[in-house]
């Protein structure tokens, strides 16, 4: 009867171990998803604040050029506004893929529940 129950408590103990090690791993995907999306926001952001200024400019001289220099600045922050907005959606759908939860964990837990209930099923 001993030995069943060392047998017993070191089977639970090893598999709290590897639901952990789940766990862990579903966790650092997820944070791995997260600092991808982030980094697109990043990047986003410095991406368009550096072409906004320098494109910008040019396509504001440039346009100088066939009209006023204030509809060519109109027409250019225009644009930018548009590709601002892209980048937004492109990077909040990212973001929206992210699950905070370890899902495998969650239902390898409850099937363990389950197996502890009823272990003879």
């Amino acid at each position: 009867m001993g030995e069943l129950l060392t047998a017993v408590t070191s089977d639970v103990q090893q598999l709290f171990r590897q639901e952990a090690a789940l766990a862990k791993a579903e966790v650092r995907e997820e944070a791995a998803k997260a600092g991808k999306a982030a980094g697109m926001y990043g990047g986003a952001g410095f991406a368009g604040s550096m072409v906004a200024l320098f494109a910008s400019l040019a396509a504001v001289f440039g346009l100088a050029n066939v009209m006023d220099a204030g509809w060519a600045a109109l027409i250019v922050t225009g644009v930018w506004t548009v590709v601002g907005a892209v980048l937004f959606v492109k990077g909040r759908a990212r973001m929206r893929q992210v699950s905070p939860k370890p899902e495998r964990t969650v239902e390898t837990l409850k099937e363990d529940a389950q197996w502890a209930r009823h272990p003879t099923e």
